[in-house]
């Protein structure tokens, strides 16, 4: 009797336990210093069920990227579109980034920031992509600054690229200083006094 094909089974793992493993290990050393076989101990997976579930170590990384900004990063969004001005939405989001930065529990910093620093030639599309979406961030930014500017919130010369810029420079600046060892209070002294530097309100 020929005997049956296992090559149909049943995945024996928790593919998204997995993920979340591959996702730390991503966050914490950053993309080129975790190797397969880093992840595979990390995710508790055999080689061939890595790639027969995620594809190779990019697209593995990149499902990972999309995990951390759906369940860590969706704070940004939430106070770009929340808060009734530009001024207190970036309050809030850098209120919020000293708060997720240094999670109890969770390697510090943000994983956008940081995860592709080193990257080699061959990995450049890695750093891209990762560029691409702080880029995004920016842009998001400088839309809700230029929305005050145009509603009088803000004065007509106010430099909204610059401004979502420095914004981001300093969110960007925040994640270095928490993997350095800063403290959730001390990265909201530097929230604190990068909202000093917001034009005034513009007065009737």
């Amino acid at each position: 009797m020929a005997t049956t094909s296992k090559r149909g089974r049943p995945r024996s793992f928790d593919r998204e336990a997995a993920l979340k493993a591959a996702l730390m290990e991503f966050w914490d050393r950053g993309y080129e210093a975790v190797s397969i076989a880093d992840l595979t101990r990390a995710m508790e997976i055999k080689a061939p069920s890595l790639y027969a579930a995620f594809g190779d170590k990019k697209t593995l990384f990149e499902e990972a990227v999309e995990a951390y900004v759906r369940d860590f990063g969706g704070y940004v969004q939430a106070a770009l579109e929340e808060e009734p001005t530009a001024r207190r939405a970036v309050e809030r989001l850098l209120r919020e980034t000293a708060a997720q930065h240094t999670l109890p529990g969770y390697p510090r910093g943000c994983l956008v920031a940081s995860a592709a620093t080193n990257c080699t030639p061959q990995s450049a599309d890695v750093g891209e992509g990762l560029a691409e979406r702080r880029r995004a961030n920016v842009d998001r930014i400088e839309a809700r600054i230029r929305a005050d500017v145009v509603a009088g919130e803000l004065p007509a010369d106010t430099d909204a690229h610059g401004l979502a810029v420095f914004t981001a420079a300093v969110i960007g600046g925040m994640s270095q200083q928490a993997r350095d060892g800063a403290d959730r209070t001390t990265l909201e002294g530097v929230a604190r006094t990068a909202m000093r530097v917001w034009p005034e309100r513009r007065r009737g």
